[in-house]
């Protein structure tokens, strides 16, 4: 019996993920994030979650701000039980 070695094509294309691979050649991707152009797309910026605070009280407004200040202070992107404790403090609240 001989044995039959099957070659892998010489180009591999997968236009689901963006992205096309030739023998030898880096693969090109495609930044999906800009236009065909080279715009940003149409809307600004999309984030999971917004920094809205318009239909919060003034109170919970005012302590939304607060953490949101002590965090871009520290480089944190989350805040402990403790650290949002002291960010109350820092309002003038106390038991």
């Amino acid at each position: 019996m001989s044995e039959q070695i099957h070659s892998q094509p010489s180009s591999v294309t997968n236009a689901s993920e963006g992205f096309s691979v030739s023998a030898g050649d880096p693969p090109v991707f495609t930044d999906r994030r800009k236009n065909r152009d080279g715009t940003p797309p149409a809307g600004g910026e999309r984030r999971q979650f917004g920094n809205s605070y318009a239909d919060l009280s003034p109170e919970a407004q005012e302590l939304g701000r607060a953490v949101d200040a002590y965090k871009l202070q520290h480089h944190r992107r989350f805040i402990n039980y403790e650290e949002l404790l002291a960010v109350i403090k820092s309002l003038g609240y106390h038991k």
